[in-house]
């Protein structure tokens, strides 16, 4: 790790410098310019390492590595916006040595992971490792909005059937929830507000909500709502959508102050009828984390993630029985791995001898690119009792938690394509 650990530092610092949440496209560059300028430096710095690479047109990239039947290591470079909140700029890659840490956008989720998973095979290279299958290191550019990359690599390159990606949590996920993104429609006649919208992304915490009233409402400001100048702004703390409580949501307090207290009570309290859904891997969370205003009807985005033992048709049932309108606007069947499973008890193992504990495989509502593949598992970064920064404001990786996953990825390769 010594030999590695500085280099990781500054190059994983620099590719935090790159705002590569999706912006318009340009010609070239289908998620805007600053992911395809990240997925550049990426690739430029396997092919120094000696690797074989490929840009499959900005939508994804490949670093290929070894001989045999082809074993997937499914990371992205792509962001959610940076929201509100920072203390630390969110694209500046400052590496603070004092508190041992990399703050920014991306640390963690998931440039953090992808570099690191890089020097863990540039490591096994030098010390004279054969793998006896081809590693496929796959990197996306629109994992956080809807997997384009995915759907267009899956049309030009073949995807392996089995493979790891690090964008979740330790020891090892043997299953992840279903995902639903659903857009909800409410009535808004006589509206005595405009202009009411909230949230970045569909899988962010809604944290500012705001909407244009008159100076009279300003009396009635309710906890939680400032006003000023016609404008009531409502402020949350965001965090990712599988795990709603790990943040405070900002369209509770919204919906109070005008007067919505039904579609409050729908959201947030009766969740669509979905309350109450669990299984094995957790119980159902739903997440409303954009709100948008149209004319006279208010609409709701959603982030829905359902246990994964149950099939869609049991979620649409239930939606369909509120005689409410509703688009879903994006999901992914869940995934369900057998525990026992050479993949799993494998990684597993790997984690368990490198920290010395004795964890077991775990569920989660997160959707990573293992539902990609026909066996895939995601491993790391995250471990249980540590603060999670991911889709919030002063995201940070520690050096501890480098050099960490750095051991783990490489055995772990080491042990699965040896």
């Amino acid at each position: 790790m010594t030999n590695y650990f500085d280099d990781i530092v500054k190059n994983l610092a620099h590719a935090v410098t790159y705002d590569s949440s999706q912006s318009p496209a340009k010609e070239g560059m289908p998620f805007g310019e600053g992911a395809a300028k990240c997925l550049e430096f990426y690739l430029s710095l396997a092919d120094f390492m000696g690797f074989d690479t490929k840009n499959y047109g900005n939508y994804a990239g490949e670093v290929r590595w070894g001989e045999g039947k082809d074993f997937a290591v499914l990371a992205h470079l792509d962001v959610v916006p940076a929201g509100s909140g920072w203390t630390h700029a969110p694209f500046g890659g400052e590496i603070d040595n004092a508190a041992g840490r990399i703050w920014g956008r991306g640390t963690m989720d998931d440039k953090g992971p992808a570099i690191i998973a890089l020097y863990a095979m540039y490591a096994l290279k030098e010390e004279g490792f054969r793998p006896r299958r081809t590693i496929k290191l796959i990197l996306g550019c629109n994992e956080e909005n809807g997997w384009a990359c995915i759907d267009h690599y899956n049309k030009v390159a073949v995807m392996p059937e089995e493979g790891i990606s690090p964008d979740a949590d330790f020891p090892v996920i043997y299953a992840e929830k279903g995902i639903m993104q659903i857009k909800f429609a409410f009535e808004a006649d006589g509206a005595c507000f405009s202009g009411l919208k909230g949230g970045n992304r569909p899988n962010m915490v809604c944290d500012y909500c705001e909407a244009k009233v008159d100076e009279g409402r300003a009396e009635g400001a309710a906890e939680g709502i400032e006003f000023a100048d016609g404008l009531a702004v409502s402020r949350g703390r965001s965090a990712h959508g599988s795990t709603p409580e790990k943040g405070v949501n900002a369209i509770p307090a919204m919906l109070t102050f005008l007067g919505l207290d039904d579609v409050k009570k729908a959201l947030f309290d009766d969740m669509m009828g979905l309350k109450g859904l669990e299984d094995e891997t957790g119980p159902l969370t739903f997440s409303p984390n954009m709100i948008e205003q149209s004319g006279d009807r208010i609409y709701v985005t959603c982030d829905v993630r359902y246990p994964a033992t149950y099939a869609r048709e049991r979620i649409i049932e239930i939606l369909d029985a509120q005689g409410r309108q509703y688009e879903i606007t994006h999901e992914q069947a869940p995934l369900f791995n057998d525990r026992d499973s050479n993949l799993i008890s494998t990684l597993l193992s790997v984690y368990n001898e490198v920290t010395g504990k004795d964890a077991k495989p775990i569920a989660i509502g997160g959707g990573t690119y293992a539902r990609a593949l026909k066996c895939g598992a995601a491993f790391g970064p995250e471990e249980e009792g540590e603060e999670s920064t991911i889709h919030q404001a002063d995201e940070y990786i520690t050096f501890e938690k480098i050099k960490k996953c750095f051991e783990i990825y490489k055995l772990a390769l080491k042990r699965l394509c040896g």
